[in-house]
């Protein structure tokens, strides 16, 4: 809490000048104790004790400054137990209010102000903004940002995790945007950088250290708890946050990357150069690029890559998600290639499937050809898939077939019965049937049907058309083509007819 000016002088007259104590000036003044003391501390006055009140410390000091001068941290707790085994009889509470005014205090540090080359260098760094809810994932929304330490012109890129290759994907992408390649990148301590430090030895990210080959660039370190060597992206974090993403809003990851493009080009880049005031981040960066390095023109390998075991089932995990592979290469390690729209699925060099990467989680990503090779195979894997794709669309079912299972019905013939209710009514509409239906204690199919007509009719719909006959029905139906009567004509005319 913060003093008043006014207030603040008339304690240090009157404690200074006309010698009041600290007691007296908080009843005269109407403040607390700690506030005068505060006060005192802040400005280098000494809390005194008055010279007819010696206090009981008062002997013990020069013990306690020697102590706290070659311990500052040592605790007023320790600091008592020592002063009481020499004979101190003061209470533990004010001890600690008196050793708190006796503590060295640490001396302000000055920095020099860095100042850098055009296209010498750049700072890189990760901001977390907080989570975004996809169906059922919680994702981390991390922010990758470089600033070029001579215009200060700033990169800004999202991701939904801070993996080493999102790390990676986020240098090509600012060399990029910001045309060209500084000669020396500074990264504090985060793991997609630096795995791991003792004293001056560094073990960077051998991921790393194989972009920067391929970029021709130096990673450099900052040394440990030195935030000041890289102030230009703590200070650009800062900005994003209170400039670029509070109160904004977008649909997904990218429209607010698509934002962030226009935000650093724009906004970003039209405020004021620090250097001079007359000009802007803009014509700064502009004139910076020349002095950039070229980035190779040679790709570089940015997807991830993990090793995957396949079970017994078709398909592999990776990421929260299950990917289908064909069915021949079960009990195998493959590998999964993926970066933020695409997984491949290899065996070797050899591509086995391609999906659309899903970001939530607990979802069974197919292709309908390696499901259906399956079934092609293994006709018993028929009423499984049934099963799945009923679990699936109305959780309810497998708790219905287990109590018909257990009054003796035949599960494939109301598999089969629930599954054609499904495609009529829709997996919106079946959840809540069956729910009723086990409610009445009546786990048949037909139970489920009547519901499903029962809440059509509240909510005055009609009743769904099939749009596929069953085949004994199309079979029925099948038109069949007349032949010509004539036969029946002959056989009718009389014999003697026939005969002349």
């Amino acid at each position: 809490m913060t003093t008043a000016p006014d207030l603040v002088a008339q304690i240090l007259r009157l404690y200074t000048v006309e010698k009041w104590r600290v007691g007296t000036i908080a009843r005269q003044l109407h403040v607390h104790r700690d506030a005068v003391r505060r006060v005192l501390q802040g400005h280098c006055a000494p809390v005194h004790t008055s010279p007819l009140r010696p206090s009981r410390i008062d002997p013990y000091r020069p013990f306690i400054l020697a102590t706290l001068a070659k311990f500052p941290t040592l605790t007023a707790a320790r600091l008592h137990a020592m002063v009481a085994e020499r004979g101190y009889v003061g209470a533990a509470s004010h001890f600690r209010f008196l050793v708190a005014g006796m503590r060295p205090r640490p001396t302000a540090e000055a920095y020099l102000r860095l100042r850098t080359l055009p296209g010498e260098q750049a700072q890189v760094d990760w901001g977390h903004f907080g989570h975004l809810q996809i169906g059922r994932a919680r994702r981390p929304l991390m922010a990758f940002v470089m600033v070029l330490s001579h215009s200060r012109m700033i990169f800004l890129r999202f991701f939904l995790n801070a993996r080493i290759d999102a790390f990676l994907r986020g240098h090509v992408e600012a060399f990029d945007a910001l045309g060209g390649v500084p000669r020396v990148l500074l990264y504090d301590n985060l793991k997609s950088a630096v795995l791991e430090r003792v004293g001056d030895a560094i073990r960077f990210n051998p991921q790393l250290l194989a972009l920067a080959g391929h970029h021709r660039f130096e990673p450099r370190p900052v040394a440990v708890a030195r935030g000041n060597e890289k102030g230009r992206v703590e200070r650009a974090i800062r900005y994003v946050r209170d400039n670029f993403f509070a109160g904004r809003s977008f649909t997904d990851l990218d429209d607010l990357n698509v934002q962030a493009a226009a935000w650093c080009l724009g906004a970003a880049a039209d405020r004021r150069w620090h250097e001079d005031h007359t000009r802007s981040v803009r014509q700064a960066w502009q004139a910076e690029q020349p002095r950039l390095l070229v980035a190779s023109p040679q790709g570089f390998a940015l997807e991830e890559r993990v090793a995957v075991a396949v079970g017994k089932t078709p398909y592999v995990r990776f990421d929260l998600n299950d990917y289908s592979v064909p069915h021949t290469h079960v009990r195998r390690t493959l590998v999964v290639l993926a970066d933020e729209h695409t997984v491949r699925i290899l065996d070797g060099s050899n591509e086995l499937a391609r999906h659309r990467r899903c970001w939530d989680r607990a979802q069974q990503i197919e292709n309908p050809a390696h499901v259906q090779r399956l079934v092609e195979h293994k006709q018993a894997a028929r009423q499984h898939r049934g099963c799945d794709r009923l679990a699936q669309a109305a959780p309810a079912a497998a708790t219905l077939l287990q109590r018909a299972a257990a009054r003796g019905h035949n599960l494939g013939s109301i598999t089969a019965a629930l599954l054609r209710l499904l495609d009529r009514y829709g997996a919106g509409a079946l959840q809540p049937a069956i729910l009723e239906a086990l409610q009445r204690d009546v786990p048949h199919p037909n139970a489920v049907r009547l519901a499903l007509e029962r809440a059509r009719d509240a909510a005055g719909q009609p009743p769904p058309l099939a749009l596929v006959l069953p085949e004994h029905v199309a079979r029925r139906d099948a038109p069949v083509r007349p032949h010509a009567l004539e036969s029946y004509d002959r056989r009718s005319q009389p014999q003697e007819d026939t005969d002349d």
